[in-house]
């Protein structure tokens, strides 16, 4: 521009890692990283993303095998299929991962979520809320005269489903785990 100001900012990404393949759809990947269970590990995964300008949506993590001392931590992320790709390379170049293993693409993986969602009401949308909470499986694990709190799992489509129906009749709180991950067969993974 001729007058000396700067163009404005026409969406383009925040982060530069993004510039090289901007053409690429945006995807959303579950990862399953089998790391050793020793401290420092999980900063060392999220400082990989973080350092990166990378994004986690969701995390996850427990000790799966006590006598090998390994832990499963399960990663949401999104990005392009070229930036997905380099935080997979990044984290196998990780000492302590021993596996990575992408949920998403595999045709045999069962990814679910656990939310535990409180309700507060009376009357019509104390019952409403009930009828929505047996449409969706969702177990009342503790009640009062004028609250639920409603246990139910599945896909996380299906709890932001179910909170989103829960705004109107009264929501008051949710906790959510973030997804688990695991694929169908004998193998591990």
């Amino acid at each position: 521009m001729s007058d000396g100001q700067t163009p404005p900012n026409n969406g383009s990404p925040k982060s530069a890692y993004f510039l090289a393949h901007e053409d690429e759809a945006i995807e959303r990947r579950t990862l399953a990283v089998l790391v050793d269970n020793e401290p420092g590990v999980l900063a060392r995964v999220t400082g990989l993303f973080s350092g990166r300008g990378y994004n986690i949506d969701s995390l996850t993590v427990a000790e799966v095998d006590a006598s090998q001392h390994r832990s499963r931590i399960t990663i949401v992320t999104q990005g392009t299929p070229h930036i997905l790709e380099q935080i997979e390379a990044q984290l196998l170049r990780l000492v302590p991962v021993a596996e990575v293993i992408d949920i998403t693409n595999s045709k045999r993986g069962i990814e679910r979520e656990l939310a535990l969602v409180k309700v507060a009401g009376t009357g019509e949308k104390r019952v409403e809320a009930l009828r929505i909470a047996e449409i969706f499986r969702a177990h009342v694990i503790d009640t009062t005269n004028e609250s639920f709190i409603f246990e139910v799992t599945g896909a996380s489509d299906k709890l932001t489903q179910f909170i989103d129906l829960m705004r109107p009749l009264g929501l008051v709180e949710v906790s959510r785990t973030g997804v688990l991950s695991i694929k169908r067969g004998k193998e591990k993974g």
